[in-house]
Formats: structure tokens, sequence, C-alpha cells
């Protein structure tokens, strides 16, 4: 019984120990990231770091963020929010539900800061055993939601069955600059999330029903890559079309998804792989939605 009881014990602290080692493994990944602001107008800030692209607004008497990348950043986060303004940050708004861009949520609202994301992204969060619960949105909407901020308002619009079935661009207000989530990687394959209420031509639907509102001085940024313009959207849009076409006609040829994944598709598209979603992947994405 004695050895038992030391093995349990010996057991526990293994165990432990190997919590906390992922624990500070999962701290240090982040320690030589910096986020950095880029100035897109008066009050519109984009801050990159690790993870989905962070738009910031700042407004009369408070400041706005959309997207919160990862926990272990909130910190680094709030500084470089408090290099922009003395005002204090009070709304976060989820684009989707992805951890690359609502892991910090926890974190900002234990601070005080009210959580908003479209219906869907609070339910898919809340059945996700390993998210903070702390961070699941307490402020959710349908279709749209607008957010006064002195004499103008930020306008929060659902695009359902695209990237996931709970994307949300943001205008942001008195700006010509949106923030348009993971609808737009810049000139790399997207990823559509399939599992999770995504779809190859909602996608396109979207992003194009979005584009038609802009104007070619508008600044957009980014679920991924660089501050973007509408020509680089219409780009994404295209390369999909383009490369959905490819794929159909491997369809009609008879070829298995793995044969069609051996073909690749044409070389002009090479250059749109990325760690994520690589070209056999792209090409898996295009074949399941088929």
């Amino acid at each position: 019984m004695r050895n038992i009881k030391i093995w349990l014990a010996a057991l526990t602290v293994l165990s432990l120990t190997a919590g906390l080692s992922a624990a500070a493994q999962a701290q240090s990944r982040f320690d030589d990231v910096e986020i950095k602001a880029v100035q897109l107008s008066d009050r519109v800030y984009m801050l990159t770091g690790a993870g989905g692209n962070i738009g910031v607004y700042l407004g009369d008497d408070s400041v706005y963020m959309v997207d919160a990348q990862y926990a272990p950043l909130a910190e680094k986060i709030s500084a470089a929010i408090g290099s922009l303004t003395e005002q204090q940050l009070t709304t976060l708004i989820n684009t989707h539900f992805h951890g690359d861009h609502t892991d910090g949520n926890a974190a900002f609202a234990r601070q005080g800061v009210t959580v908003i994301a479209q219906h869907n992204v609070a339910a898919r969060l809340a059945q996700n055993a390993d998210f903070d619960k702390a961070g699941i949105p307490s402020v959710t909407f349908g279709e749209s939601l607008q957010l006064n901020t002195g004499d103008a308002a930020l306008r929060l619009q659902h695009y359902p069955r695209g990237h996931t079935d709970g994307d949300v661009v943001v205008w942001f207000a008195d700006t010509n600059v949106i923030h348009a989530g993971d609808l737009f990687f810049v000139d790399r394959f997207p990823f559509i999330d399939l599992n999770a209420g995504g779809s190859v031509q909602g996608y396109i639907d979207n992003v194009s029903a979005v584009i038609a509102q802009l104007d070619d001085n508008t600044k957009i940024i980014p679920g991924h890559g660089g501050l973007s313009d509408k020509d680089d959207w219409q780009r994404l849009i295209s390369m999909i079309a383009i490369t959905r076409e490819e794929v159909r006609l491997m369809q009609v040829e008879g070829l298995t998804v793995e044969q069609a994944v051996a073909r690749g598709l044409s070389d002009r598209w090479a250059d749109w792989s990325w760690g994520f979603i690589t070209e056999e992947r792209w090409i898996k994405t295009l074949y399941q939605d088929m």
C-alpha cells in the first residue's frame, strides 16, 4: 500500500511538473513578440503581433478594440494601447471565434472590458472546454449592431457562412477604415472553416458584398497580412474563383482528391501557400466544399 501511495504521489508531481512546463513553454513562445502600431486615421490604429491583426478605435471617452490575439500578449497589447491614448479600453469586439483572435478575451474581460460578438461566436466559445469561460462575450447580436461613441458610431455587420458562421466586419466611425477579420487573408490561401459553418461560395459572396460598399481610398485591416485596399481583397476573391474552377475540372475528369493534390494548381498560385493553408490543404478544402 505504501508503495502505491508513493507511486501516486510521484505521478501527481510529474503531472503538475508537466503542466507547469507546458504553461511555461506557451508563455515563452510569445516572449519575443512585439506589438507594433500603425496609424490609419486620426482615431484608428492597426496592431500586429502574433495571431490575427487588431484594430483600435480611439473614441471621445473610451477605446474600442477589435480582436485580442493570444492571452500571454494581453499586457503587451494593453501597453501598446496605453502609448496611444490615456483613455481606457472599454470594449472588445470579436470578428469570429478562432483562438488567434479570441484567446486574449478573458484577460481583458477580467479588467472590466465588455466583450461583444455575434451570437454564433459566443455559442462556439461556450462549447469549447479549453476556452477560459471568463472570455465568453457578454454582449451578443444577430445581424448587426451599432456602438455609439460621441456623435458617431461603429457598425458591426454579420456575414454568415463565409470563413465561419459568425464572421463580423467592423466599420470604424467617421473613418474610411474597416476591419475584415478572416474574410481577408492577404495574398495567401484563406482558411475556410467548413466544420464551423464556412463555405467557399459564402466567402466569395460575403467579401463581394463588402467590397461593393468600399471606395478606392478605403483602408482594410485584414485578419492576416498587411494593411490593404479593395483591389487586394478582390485579388483574393479572383484567386478563389479561378482555383475552384481548376479543381472542378479535375473532378469532372474523375480525379480523386489525392490525385488532384498530386497534380496541383497552376504555377501562378505557388506563392499563395503558407504554413497553415498549403496548396494541398486548399485543394482539399475546395474538394470537400464541392
